[in-house]
């Protein structure tokens, strides 16, 4: 008998090896995935096959009016990670380390530093910051030159065939590395498995991770994953592809190079690589191609996350774990004649934003309201129970979860010579010497009229507005 219960108690501690702890803290699995504008199921593209990332909006809360605060990946990075607006260039991490560094400029913890203080193991693994990795030097892999000190327990980037982090960057299939753009192809479809691509690499070292730090059941994670397709160039495994060969797309939405002075610019990321002498611009089928190839590469992305939040799962810490889905920024698929990000319209500035938390209790929400990356950090300070530090720019998010009422945001983004504004009904584009873009969005989404001349009040309080936040 006394050999039997020994047995039982036995069985039952091997049977809750993967239960969370009730009193833990809840863990943060951060997904940030490159160049993903709302091109999912579960954002309203019907001909995209997002089975996953679906799967965790129709769990959570899909904002389906998010906006980056920078068309590029540093900057909008240096707002996710910061939690405040920064410099708009991509070093804009690398010049914050260089302030803690020289002890000039007065300098803020990092979202995973702040977590790192509240007990948290906080690890990276891929394209999180800037560079794959988090390292500077030639090929991005200088251990003495840290893109966030401080931040990071462990931050990792498994580069394989593609030799160095810079290589997985701008990676195609079977360790093909960018060396000159021109030389490269803008897209391509290989023969293959997920692995003849970098994304295989971070999505696995993402789930050695994951088994890691659940092993560990006294201790909250903060583990964020940084995807890099669908960034430049398009290249994503064969089957992913085939998908879409035969799919009818819609029409590109306003496609006319935009009349009068914008924030246009001539897809000069995108141009640089080899195009074969097309131009999507002119080229109606080679347009589609690069649509599918992009639309190829957002399911390459899917799958690589269905992997990680399957492995959550498997752990159990699925239970106890806040998932939360960023894109860095949007993506001109040739709407105002645009292919690439950095411009101040809609396309490059809005991205997908999922936030699921597996002990609220809620039901899933597709929620409309206008809210930006900067609020990431104090939502999820808010939603872990570690307190929301004051230099925070932004604002929780949590209060939209349960319905409440608040007060409606406004959503600012910046490049180096221009700052836009996004409110309920109007955007507004201010440049560096005065001139004022104004689009209403209250009749129309499409960004091609500017009525600024028209609505000079309007103008002047939204100029203010914009001022007031963003200097």
């Amino acid at each position: 008998m006394k050999r039997f219960t020994t047995l039982c108690v036995l069985l039952f501690l091997l049977s809750g090896c993967n239960e969370t702890n009730p009193d833990l803290k809840p863990n943060v699995l951060l997904i940030c995935v490159d160049d993903l504008r709302p091109e999912l199921q579960s954002f309203g593209a019907p001909y995209i096959s997002s089975p996953h990332i679906d799967k965790l909006a129709q769990k959570g809360m899909a904002f389906q009016r998010h906006y980056v605060n920078a068309p590029s990946c540093g900057p909008s990075r240096y707002t996710l990670l910061t939690g405040q607006y920064g410099p708009a260039t991509n070093d804009a991490l690398f010049q914050r380390a260089q302030w803690l560094q020289d002890g000039t400029v007065k300098t803020n913890p990092s979202m995973p530093e702040w977590f790192k203080s509240q007990g948290y193991t906080t690890v990276s693994v891929g394209k999180v910051s800037h560079h794959p990795g988090g390292r500077g030097g030639k090929d991005w892999n200088d251990s003495t030159h840290i893109e966030m000190p401080h931040a990071w327990d462990r931050h990792l980037m498994p580069v394989g065939p593609w030799r160095h982090p810079r290589g997985t960057m701008h990676g195609l299939a079977n360790g093909e590395i960018r060396t000159k753009a021109d030389a490269m192809d803008v897209y391509q479809s290989a023969e293959g498995e997920d692995v003849i691509y970098p994304d295989d690499l971070i999505t696995d070292e993402a789930l050695n991770q994951l088994q890691a730090l659940t092993t560990k059941k006294d201790q909250p994670f903060f583990l964020a994953v940084g995807i890099i397709k669908p960034h430049l160039p398009f290249g994503a495994p064969k089957s992913y592809y085939e998908a879409y060969q035969d799919i009818s797309l819609p029409k590109i939405p306003h496609p006319e190079k935009p009349e009068g002075r914008t924030t246009w610019h001539r897809s000069h990321e995108f141009m640089k690589y080899n195009r074969w002498g097309k131009d999507p611009n002119t080229d109606s089928i080679f347009a589609a191609e690069v649509r599918r190839h992009y639309a190829a590469c957002v399911s390459y992305a899917d799958a690589q996350v269905g992997k990680i939040l399957s492995e959550l799962k498997r752990t159990g810490a699925d239970k106890n774990t806040i998932v939360v889905l960023w894109g860095d920024h949007g993506w001109h698929l040739g709407e105002h004649a645009i292919w690439g990000k950095h411009s101040l319209f809609e396309e490059s500035l809005r991205s997908p934003l999922i936030i699921f938390d597996p002990t609220d209790g809620l039901s899933p929400q597709r929620i409309n309201n206008i809210v930006e990356t900067l609020d990431i950090f104090p939502t999820l300070c808010e939603m872990t129970g570690i307190g929301i530090p004051d230099f925070a720019q932004g604002s929780s998010l949590k209060p939209l979860f349960s319905g409440q009422n608040v007060e409606k945001k406004t959503a600012i983004a910046y490049t180096s010579k221009a700052k836009t504004i996004r409110t309920e009904t109007h955007r507004l584009v201010l440049h560096d010497d005065g001139y004022v873009e104004l689009y209403d969005h209250s009749t129309t989404g499409d960004e091609t009229i500017n009525n600024a001349e028209a609505q000079e009040d309007l103008v002047n309080a939204l100029t203010r507005l914009l001022i007031a936040k963003r200097p």
